[in-house]
Order: structure tokens, then C-alpha cells, then sequence
């Protein structure tokens, strides 16, 4: 609603000039020096885009500012340094194929976001906390939730953008990899199942990440903590897990190797795509998880996955009060 001022408020009994201009509800006021005006304020007669709109108005603006995106030049800087990262080095692999006449690819598309995980998981750091915790530390929550979009919708819309962030970030390097391989003239279904099973293993990953690392943003309103906190869960249980299966490698423990590896995010997307994806393992010499640890590998990721954005509605049913 628009004000639209018509007569002026007047803490005083009106003069002879002021009663003839003041409307006659004022006029007829009981003495004492007090009037309430009619300023003219008009209901709002436009369309009501509504909730569903309010989402997708939330989604769009935080998959842009994953990216710098309608801010400054200095958040721009980072996102696009990552992305560029990423991106690199299957330009490189495509220049190789191409001038070599290559057979094949040197990189399996499900292979290229294990490589390079630390890009990935640095890109998180930094923008999953930026996604959530400005919110929170300067108390905005509440206010989105005193307009049409709700807790769910907020949660949704912010799921979905740093999911779709994590997906542009690993995708485009498979999709720069399939079009060198079409121009270095490889064979065309090879090259398209191997890059559907390639954007699947990316999708799964996107998906798991983006949960963990806005449950880890959304625990605390302080950036700097958040990226430390995300860094830490993705990095120290993968070192761990590693190191505990090339242990077990070595003493022989072939089936212990498979289930360590559902202890850690990226351990529990590389048993995924090696089982249901074609994939070779990174895992010490090579050893896959059994099918039966394939099925609980695949259903660890989407409890995991369930597990957060549960996580995320309980933090703003608290958040939003």
C-alpha cells in the first residue's frame, strides 16, 4: 500500500482558514486538540505473485550470488578463480586428445570431480556460509518469513541453489571433455554414456554436499567459522578413511576396505558410481565395495542427503521465531 497524504495532521484546534479545510469527520471530533485524518492510504489492487513466486525469486538470487553474481567485483573474484580451476584441466585433456588422436580419454567423466575434490570442497567453503549465515547474523530470516514464503520454501530455495551451484561447478568440465572428445572424433555412444554416467555421479555428489555444507554454515552466523567448520568435515574424515584403508589394504583386509569407505562424503560417492556407475575405484589397489555395500553406499548418500535438509528445516523452525 502507497500513502497518499491529502489532508496535514495538526496537533491544535483548527483556525477559521484550517476548519474549512479539514474534512468533516475532523470537524465534528470532540474538542481537546486531537484529529485523526483520513491521509488516504489505497489497498493494493495488482497482482499477488504469491509464495511460489517468493521461491523462485530466493533460488534465482542465491544461485547468482554463488556466483558474484549482482555483487561486487571482490565476491566475483573466487567463485570464478574455482570455476576457472575446474574447468582447466579438461581443457587441457581435450587439447591432448585432440592433437595426439587419442583412442580414448585420459580422464573417465566419473572420475574427474574425485580428482579434483579440493576444489570443490574449497568452492563450498566458501559460498555455503555465504549463502545462509548472512542471513542469520543479521537477523533477516524472520523477515522473509513475514512475507507469503515460508520455512519450507526458504530451505528448499537455498538446497536447490547451492545444489545447482555445485552441479554448473562440476558439470562444465565434463561437458567441455565431451565436446573435445566429439571433436577428437572418439565414438559418440561411448562418449554419451560415459558423460550420462558422469553428470549422474555429479548430480549425487551435488546433492550431498550442498546438504552438509549448509547444515554446517547454518550452526553458527560467523562466515569465517563456517568455512573452517565445512573445510574440516570434508578433509579430515576423507585423510582418515584413507589412511585406515590403505592399512587394512596391506594386512589383507580386502572387505574392511569397502565399508570404510561410507565414512566419509566423497569416499561414499567414489563407492557409489564405482558400483552403479561404471567407475573405477580410487580405493587402495583398486578394490570396489561388495554389491551388498554398493546398495548401503548408495543408501547411506540419500539418507545422508534426507538426513540434512531435515536438519536444515528444524534449524529454521528455530531461526525463524
Amino acid at each position: 500500500m502507497s500513502p497518499e497524504p491529502t489532508t496535514s495532521v495538526s496537533a491544535t484546534a483548527p483556525g477559521p482558514a484550517a476548519s474549512a479545510a479539514t474534512p468533516a469527520a475532523a470537524q465534528n471530533a470532540p474538542s481537546g486538540g486531537a484529529y485523526i485524518h483520513n491521509i488516504g492510504y489505497r489497498h493494493y489492487d495488482g497482482p499477488r505473485l504469491g509464495r511460489a513466486y517468493a521461491r523462485r525469486s530466493l533460488f534465482s538470487q542465491s544461485l547468482r550470488g554463488a556466483y558474484g553474481l549482482g555483487r561486487s567485483a571482490k565476491t566475483k573474484v573466487l567463485p570464478m578463480l574455482l570455476f576457472g580451476v575446474m574447468c582447466l584441466p579438461a581443457g587441457i585433456v581435450v587439447a591432448v586428445a585432440v592433437f595426439t588422436k587419442a583412442s580414448s580419454l585420459p580422464v573417465d567423466y566419473t572420475r574427474y570431480a574425485i580428482y579434483l575434490q579440493a576444489v570443490i570442497g574449497l568452492y563450498l567453503a566458501a559460498q555455503a556460509p555465504q549463502s545462509v549465515s548472512r542471513d542469520l547474523r543479521f537477523k533477516s530470516v524472520p523477515l522473509y518469513f513475514s512475507r507469503p514464503i515460508e520455512r519450507g520454501d526458504y530451505v528448499a530455495a537455498k538446497f536447490a541453489a547451492m545444489a545447482s551451484a555445485l552441479f554448473i561447478l562440476t558439470a562444465a568440465p565434463l561437458l567441455i571433455l565431451y565436446v573435445g572428445a566429439l571433436l577428437a572424433k572418439l565414438d559418440f555412444v561411448d562418449q554419451t554414456k560415459g558423460l550420462g554416467q558422469g553428470l549422474v555421479a555429479v548430480t549425487l555428489l551435488s546433492l550431498l554436499f550442498a546438504g552438509i555444507g549448509l547444515v554446517i554454515a547454518a550452526l553458527t552466523p560467523r562466515r569465517g567459522f563456517g568455512v573452517a567448520a565445512v573445510i574440516a568435515v570434508l578433509t579430515i574424515p576423507y585423510t582418515a578413511v584413507s589412511a585406515i584403508q590403505g592399512i587394512a589394504s596391506v594386512q589383507g583386509s580386502e572387505a574392511a576396505v569397502g565399508w570404510l569407505g561410507l565414512f566419509s562424503p566423497i569416499t561414499l560417492i567414489d563407492g557409489v558410481q564405482t558400483k552403479f556407475l561404471g567407475a573405477s575405484s580410487s580405493f587402495p589397489n583398486g578394490l570396489e565395495p561388495s554389491t551388498a555395500a554398493g546398495f548401503v553406499y548408495l543408501l547411506v548418500t540419500l539418507i545422508v542427503i534426507a538426513g540434512c535438509y531435515a536438519l536444515l528445516m528444524r534449524r529454521y523452525r528455530k531461526a525463524g521465531l
